[in-house]
Formats: structure tokens, C-alpha cells, sequence
């Protein structure tokens, strides 16, 4: 690996997978890592409010047996009281990594091109790489090898649906945006997943038409309003309603696996029969932000130890 993280793209194929393998290793053996951090002190920094990315990172930090340092926006946002850069340099030196969930991916680019430590992207208006760990570490909990199975994302193309459309492709997964039309994903980042397509057998495709989700394995729903806009729900239903995640869609899909990456607005992008219901695993998936997210800072940070 590269020392940063910052799009996903760091990872190929067989990295991908090896992480995947540390991470379902830390789950299930954590006493064994428990001090695999021990003596490093990670900052994490957030623009944006959070509840699953930043209790994970907290108390995973802390299960390695390092120290987390949360930093908010009480010192005024990146950029305006002092520059992304001088955030770099001071917080590099005192720190052995930054977490940064940011409004914009150039704070990330410019904290990675500034910082003398690994800078990881817990978030940004591009890319959710780590969500994107977490939902692959859950699919192969679920069905083993992520290349025989068919994903289908719905909803707004977003951050999370580039990190996804991303990762299956790296992995070989079959993908599917559903999303209404003028809510596509970005066409950059979706030529850069059928290049990498090319080469692992993955099929990735973008569709407006609700019956492309037929032959499913999985479903996946987001909010149908990026963090950040204000847009009231109830103004976009009518445009979003027809993607819902329902139990009418599971049937007709044939998907045996339901994910949402959370804050969930429940009877909007989808319904609490389905998250509650037996083939959700959307809990399991909030649970594996940690695990995942431990077995890349592991690796970044002390790799002999992985």
C-alpha cells in the first residue's frame, strides 16, 4: 500500500483482499492486536457530525492499544482560521496518523501532500472508502467469494457509490447503480471502475430503471440527501420514491442481503420491515466500520505487525 488512503484506489486486487483477511482476523482474534498501535497517537479530524465513523474509530484506535484525538471544528473549519497545510505540518509532527473526514476531497489531497504521516479519508464529497471496507468485509462474511455475487446500489449517486462501484470492481464483484435520471454517479469515476473492470471480470453499469436490480444478491440504500444539503426529504421523495428498498423489491429482486451504510431515514429510501428483517445486515455492517477500518491502520501504521 501507498501511505495514504484517500480514494480506495491505493488498494489493487490482491491488497484489497489481504486486508479483507486482516480484518476478519482482528474481528475474530482481537486480544492478538490489541497492542499493535500501542504508543501511537491518531488525530482524528471532522468537518462534518458523525455517529458510526467516529465512535468506530475512537474505540478501535483504543482496542489496538493507541491513542485517538478527536478534533472538531472548535479551532474554526480548515483553511480559515490557518491553512490545510499548516494543519499538516503541525499536526504531523506530534501525531502518527490523521483520520480525516472532510467536506471537500482537495482538503484531503492537501493534507496527504503536506503531512509526513499516513492521512486516511474517513469521508469526503467524493469518496467513503472505509464504508465501502466495511460493506465488502460484510458481503464476504455473508457469501465468501464477492466476485460470484451481484450488488445493486439505489439512490443518489454519491460518495458511497463511487467508494462501492470502486471496490467491486477491484474485487471482481458485479455492480449495479440504479439511480434516477440527472442522479447518476460521476462519469470519471465511473469510467475509472470499468477500467479496473476490465481486468478483474467485474461487470459495473448504471441504470434508471428500477428492473436492472433483478438477479440480486444485495441491496443497498443510502439517504436519498448527501450530508451537507438541506434539501428537505419530503421535496425529492417523488423523484426517489420508486427506488425505495421495500419488501416488494426484495421478493422481486431475489436479493437474500439488505445493507445501508447509515443515518437511515426509515419509510423513505427504505422501509423498517426490510432493515429490521431477517435478511438485513445492516447492524453487522456498522459493527465491521471498526473492524475493517482497525485492519487498514494496522497496516499503514505498523505493518510487520499485520
Amino acid at each position: 500500500m501507498t501511505s495514504h488512503f484517500l480514494t480506495g484506489l491505493e488498494l489493487n486486487k490482491a491488497q484489497a483482499l489481504k486486508l479483507l483477511s486482516l480484518a476478519q482476523t482482528i474481528k475474530q482474534q482481537p486480544k492478538e492486536f490489541n497492542q499493535a498501535l500501542a504508543g501511537q497517537s491518531i488525530v482524528t479530524l471532522f468537518e462534518k457530525p458523525s455517529l458510526r465513523t467516529r465512535v468506530s474509530f475512537d474505540i478501535g484506535i483504543n482496542r489496538l492499544g493507541g491513542h485517538a484525538v478527536y478534533l472538531d471544528q472548535q479551532n474554526g473549519a480548515m483553511g480559515g482560521r490557518e491553512s490545510v497545510k499548516d494543519f499538516a505540518l503541525n499536526i504531523a509532527t506530534w501525531a502518527d496518523g490523521i483520520v480525516a473526514r472532510v467536506n471537500a476531497h482537495s482538503s484531503l489531497q492537501t493534507l496527504a501532500e503536506f503531512s509526513s504521516v499516513p492521512v486516511v479519508n474517513s469521508l469526503c464529497d467524493l469518496y467513503h472508502p472505509c464504508q465501502a471496507l466495511a460493506d465488502f468485509l460484510t458481503l464476504q462474511e455473508v457469501y465468501g467469494d464477492v466476485s460470484k455475487i451481484k450488488l445493486a446500489y439505489l439512490g443518489q449517486g454519491n460518495n458511497v457509490t463511487h467508494s462501492l462501484m470502486l471496490l467491486a470492481a477491484t474485487l471482481g464483484t458485479n455492480f449495479i447503480a440504479v439511480c434516477p435520471k440527472g442522479a447518476s454517479p460521476d462519469a470519471q469515476i465511473l469510467k475509472q471502475a470499468e477500467l479496473i473492470a476490465q481486468d478483474t471480470g467485474a461487470s459495473i453499469s448504471v441504470s434508471d430503471d428500477i428492473e436492472a436490480t433483478a438477479g440480486s444478491d444485495a441491496l443497498y440504500a443510502d439517504t436519498w440527501v448527501s450530508m451537507g444539503d438541506t434539501t428537505p426529504l419530503e421535496q425529492v421523495k417523488a423523484k426517489y420514491m420508486p427506488y425505495q428498498i421495500n419488501q416488494q423489491l426484495v421478493e422481486q429482486s431475489g436479493a437474500s442481503t439488505i445493507l445501508h451504510c447509515q443515518p437511515a431515514h426509515r419509510e423513505y429510501e427504505i422501509t423498517s420491515e426490510v432493515m429490521d428483517g431477517a435478511s438485513s445486515k445492516i447492524i453487522q455492517q456498522a459493527e465491521n466500520r471498526m473492524h475493517a477500518q482497525n485492519a487498514l491502520l494496522v497496516s499503514l501504521l505498523n505493518p510487520n505487525y499485520a
